[in-house]
């Protein structure tokens, strides 16, 4: 298994935009953490707006596949949005140890 970071950009004007599909984003967020794919997700304090999404997989696919059939991104939520493989060496989650 590995990690990804799903990366989310936001209009200035996301948190208008999010609010009919809020519910929507969440419950496809929380359908991914139940099959143990999505473990941490949300959007930073700061701007410019983004958010963040951490997932365990073998393959980026999973969190592309969830970008794709996310309310968000396909209501235009999202302006943007990218997949990195992040290795994780520290911590008690990271997958690999050194």
């Amino acid at each position: 298994m590995k990690h990804f970071l799903l990366f989310y950009d936001y209009p200035a004007d996301f948190r208008d935009r999010r609010a009919p599909h809020r519910a929507m984003h969440i419950a496809h967020a929380n359908a991914s953490a139940a099959r143990d794919e999505l473990q941490l997700g949300g959007a930073f304090a700061d701007d410019p707006p983004a958010g963040m999404l951490l997932f365990k997989a073998e393959s980026a696919e999973i969190a592309e596949a969830f970008a794709h059939a996310d309310p968000y991104v396909i209501n235009g939520v999202v302006s943007a949005w990218r997949v990195r493989e992040w290795t994780t060496v520290v911590g008690a989650g990271a997958l690999t140890r050194v």
